[in-house]
């Protein structure tokens, strides 16, 4: 997969992410690579996609994963769609940290 998976711009950080909804637990499940070969991130939420519960439930399980408040992370793009933008309230050092998580989280697999 090329280029990094957190992009760090004027208006903060932005990751794609990949929601599978109705999982049997909440967890963010790896890295992969959308259809047109860019770097995204998988999750997985228990919640179901009505009325924004797995959009909440996203939100909550990416900031517990990554320290932040709930507060600092928002949908900017694909709110009813499987694949979301995510903003982050943050700078390129913190992109930086958290590319390294991801990293850390593909050792695992």
């Amino acid at each position: 997969m090329a280029g990094p998976l957190f992009v760090a711009g004027p208006r903060g950080i932005r990751v794609t992410v990949r929601l599978t909804p109705r999982a049997g637990r909440n967890a963010v499940t790896g890295r992969a690579a959308g259809a047109d070969g860019a770097p995204l991130l998988k999750a997985a939420v228990t919640a179901v996609p009505e009325r924004g519960a797995a959009n909440d439930a996203l939100i909550a399980l990416l900031a517990k994963s990554w320290r932040l408040p709930k507060s600092a992370l928002t949908i900017v793009g694909g709110a009813t769609d499987r694949t979301k933008l995510i903003g982050i309230d943050g700078d390129a050092a913190l992109a930086a940290r958290l590319e390294a998580w991801a990293e850390a989280l593909a050792a695992k697999d």
